[in-house]
């Protein structure tokens, strides 16, 4: 198998785990709707899809254009930093429970979940959405993917945090 064969399988499982994420997120975002649930934020949401789905396209179309020579040490130092941002992510998932979600929505009575990754940090997830924007399209080398999703993704989540942030201090402030 060539490197540029076993990238496009990594990126192709990776958007395969992005699609069991919103499985995930929608049977969770219908939980938290019939307890009352309270979404914000939903304008930059469509944005935050085609950005993700962007690092995945934009990944394989710079590895199939520009054809880089990949570092060996590049290329597997970066998988397995992709997969540890797996780990994260999915670690948060399984804190979160059923208030894990894509999007941002408020159940009125659940306190804040201060346990597993967010006993160590307030917004884990969105620290394996950076280093996997870094990580996954230098696993090829791929690094005008890495900078541009890098810089979209911070003005994003800029944006996104100061919602999420907004909705928590709700939480907060009734915990």
């Amino acid at each position: 198998m060539t490197s540029l064969t076993a990238f496009t399988v990594l990126v192709v499982l990776v958007g395969l785990e992005r699609l069991a994420e919103l499985v995930v997120s929608k049977r969770n975002a219908a939980w938290s709707f019939a307890r009352g649930g309270v979404e914000t934020g939903f304008s930059h949401y469509p944005v935050m899809v085609v950005l993700h789905t962007g690092l995945l396209v934009g990944a394989l179309v710079e590895a199939y254009v520009r054809r880089p020579d990949v570092p060996s040490a590049l290329a597997w130092s970066m998988l397995i930093v992709v997969v540890l941002t797996q780990a994260l992510r999915w670690w948060c998932i399984a804190t979160l429970g059923r208030q894990w979600n894509t999007r941002v929505i408020i159940v009125p009575g659940l306190a804040p979940v201060r346990r597993g990754p967010y006993a160590l940090m307030r917004h884990p997830n969105y620290v394996a959405v950076v280093v996997e924007g870094i990580a996954l399209p230098l696993v090829h080398a791929c690094w005008i993917t890495a900078v541009v999703f890098t810089v979209l993704n911070a003005v994003l989540l800029g944006v996104r945090v100061r919602v999420e942030n907004a909705a928590l201090s709700g939480l907060l402030a009734d915990a």
